[in-house]
């Protein structure tokens, strides 16, 4: 019997029971759905960090007070105070950190800001002018802070796109003064829409001098993180490497394991950035493969029932001159094109809500979240899909194979 001959009696063999067929297929259109849906929402995420990190420029190096998180017991040490004056004026000297040509130190907070009836409750970045330099950005109107500014603790601030539309809609904010952790500050300048850069969103934030900041609304003397730029992207992990140590004599520390700091550049970012989106997206992708093997388990078990409803064809077809192979072939390519379907609709309804989801992420989390179709998932859940079937069906197909023709004939 030709392949042909053994593909047409296995597609009709299914769409005798259509409503069967459908149902059950259904454990196996919601694994690959979920394969899709869990690898194109892993890569949009990946791909609109990977863009945040980019922003920080590869020449920045980002210095953060306490252990490197690696489990739950360590998130407490990013609380710690590690990073004061006496560290910046380390990393500023170009005999400890080489090729060292800014340094910002930086405080983070939120509080609520006013401006006669409006209100809009902002993030803070208490930083320095070296700022400009680290992340590359200008205020599109008036002016940055000045490092007299800093010096003097003054009571001025530059607003984020969105705060200043917030705040003042399409009037001019330059020279305006507001009411920020219940201290006025006059505003000096304003950023046009710059987006995410690393942790900083600084159209949503309110930048003031980092001495301001430390004395009048957070009331400390340490810093939360340090960015370093250096003079060329060459000497990045050579000047990451001088950080650490130069951090280490300061503290102390002789193991490494000790740090009460940690420090990144944008390569590292980006690699904890992979290694995270990889994690989640096994451990997601592992409750998918659950779902295939309960349709797996459930493909076989219906394939199990057909083989016996059908006894009498099979002995029938046996009968004139079907081989075993035939027979074997024709219920494994059922529950194969069965599986296969299954992957193909699978496919299709994971790349309809990847791209709704994109829509509905985009809109809820104000961020370019892009959509991405993962070819390489495709052709993955397509695969699993038709291995699924491949293995789940070998059973029910050698029971059909081995059965008797006269037994088979005889069967009620």
């Amino acid at each position: 019997m030709t392949l042909n001959n053994t593909l047409k009696t296995a597609i009709k063999g299914l769409t005798t029971h259509k409503s069967r067929s459908t149902l059950t297929i259904l454990g196996i259109v919601i694994g690959i759905t979920a394969i899709m849906l869990v690898m194109s929402v892993s890569q949009g995420a990946q791909d609109l960090i990977l863009s945040q990190i980019q922003g920080l420029g590869s020449q920045t190096i980002i210095v953060r007070a306490g252990r490197e998180p690696e489990g739950p017991s360590d998130f407490a040490s990013i609380f710690t105070t590690s990073l004061r004056d006496k560290e910046v004026s380390a990393l500023k000297n170009p005999a400890f950190v080489r090729g060292v040509v800014a340094v910002a130190p930086n405080v983070i907070g939120s509080g609520t800001a006013l401006f006669g009836n409006e209100t809009k409750n902002a993030s803070m970045l208490g930083t320095m002018p070296e700022i400009l330099q680290a992340l590359e950005i200008q205020p599109r109107y008036g002016s940055f802070f000045s490092d007299a500014d800093v010096s003097a603790r003054a009571s001025v601030a530059v607003l984020g796109s969105e705060v200043k539309k917030e705040l003042f809609g399409d009037s001019d904010a330059i020279g305006e003064t507001i009411k920020f952790y219940d201290r006025n500050f006059k505003v000096v300048g304003v950023f046009g829409d710059v987006g995410q850069i690393g942790a900083f969103d600084i159209d949503t934030n309110i930048i003031i001098p980092v001495t301001t900041a430390n004395q009048y609304l957070l009331g400390a003397n340490h810093y939360t993180v340090i960015m370093v730029r250096v003079e060329s992207e060459n000497i990045v992990e050579v000047a990451a490497e001088d950080i650490r140590q130069t951090l280490r004599e300061l503290h102390g520390i002789t193991d490494p394991d000790k740090d009460d700091f940690f420090v990144a550049t944008q390569a590292d970012l980006a690699e904890r950035v992979g290694t995270i989106t990889g994690i989640l997206s096994a451990l997601l992708l592992s409750v998918a493969a659950i779902s295939l093997v309960v349709g797996g388990i459930g493909i076989m078990n219906i394939m199990l029932v057909s083989v016996t409803e059908r006894t009498r064809e099979i002995g029938l077809r046996k009968a004139v001159g079907a081989t075993t192979g035939d027979i074997l072939r024709q219920f494994l390519l059922e529950s194969v094109i069965l599986t296969s379907t299954g992957g193909i609709i699978g496919i299709s309804l994971g790349a309809i809500l990847s791209f709704g989801l994109a829509i509905i992420l985009t809109q809820m989390l104000s961020v370019d979240w892009g959509f991405a179709f993962p070819i390489g998932g495709a052709l993955l859940g397509f695969g699993v899909a038709a291995l699924v079937g491949l293995v789940f069906g070998i059973y029910p197909a050698r029971q059909a194979s081995l059965k008797s023709p006269m037994e088979a004939l005889r069967y009620e």
